[in-house]
């Protein structure tokens, strides 16, 4: 099977094969003729995930963010970069291919990035709109045994919290990676938590003084509001996670592997 084809079947599979005319789904590096002898899915594809990718004999890795650096993968200002040299290098020498899946997976029948992270939590049963993946109503609880389940199912070692700890929640929102800054809109986040009557938001990336800057003052005001950071990273990883779970059927017995990109930061 080459790499066109396995493109092919995801886009038929996820989008009934509808084609984005404007999209960063593209390749970063080797051909879609390639013949594929295995298949990596992952978040971003590190260093680390490329060599992963290697050792485990795959030559294609379907990565959702960018390979580059910038959001559509611009190579004009790095080509006397010594990252990117090496990295290109390291992508050539073992003859791999990089197809980014990132437009296309949100705008799937239902967003594969939320199928990933809602399978992860256990969560799929408790929205509040079929409609949406951004609400949901569980058990109550507080923001703080709230986080302390998120640590465990995400794999975390810190998370961040505006807002009470101690607070009461039950009607949570989640908007993964980038999400969490409005879509375009800064706005969007603070009218979904008031539309919706949301305790807490779960966020991806944040800006200090949108989202957070609201939600602290709603705390300082005594409103029961908080919000949880868990990065853009854990916050999507699981999409790709679970792709390689509803991959495999669909090319012909090519292995498909998940590996795991992983935080990028350390903590002192």
């Amino acid at each position: 099977m080459k790499v066109q084809e396995v493109i092919d079947r995801i886009l038929l599979d996820c989008c009934g094969g509808r084609r984005l005319e404007q999209t960063c789904d593209v390749l970063a590096g080797g051909s879609e003729e390639m013949e594929v002898t295995g298949i990596v899915t992952t978040f971003m594809a590190t260093v680390e995930v490329i060599k992963e990718a290697i050792a485990a004999g795959a030559n294609l890795i379907i990565t959702h963010e960018p390979t580059y650096y910038t959001g559509n993968d611009t190579l004009d200002w790095l080509q006397q970069d010594p990252v990117y040299l090496a990295k290109k290098k390291l992508i050539e020498e073992h003859g791999l291919t990089i197809w980014r899946f990132h437009d296309h997976m949100h705008l799937a029948d239902t967003d594969r990035i939320y199928d990933g992270l809602l399978k992860e939590l256990d969560w799929a049963d408790k929205k509040l709109d079929d409609k949406d993946a951004w609400g949901y109503l569980i058990e109550e609880t507080t923001v703080g045994e709230l986080a302390g389940f998120l640590k465990q199912r995400l794999g975390m070692k810190v998370i961040q919290i505006v807002g009470n700890p101690e607070a009461p929640c039950s009607r949570i929102g989640i908007l993964v990676g980038g999400g969490s800054l409005g879509l375009g809109r800064e706005q969007m986040p603070m009218e979904l938590m008031q539309e919706k009557g949301l305790d807490v938001m779960v966020c991806g990336d944040i800006t200090e003084w949108t989202l957070c800057a609201y939600i602290n003052d709603a705390a300082m005001l005594g409103m029961n509001k908080a919000m949880i950071v868990i990065g853009h990273e854990r916050s999507e990883e699981w999409g790709m996670k679970y792709m390689a779970e509803w991959l495999a059927p669909l090319v012909d017995g090519v292995p498909v592997t998940f590996v795991d990109a992983r935080e990028p930061f350390v903590y002192l």
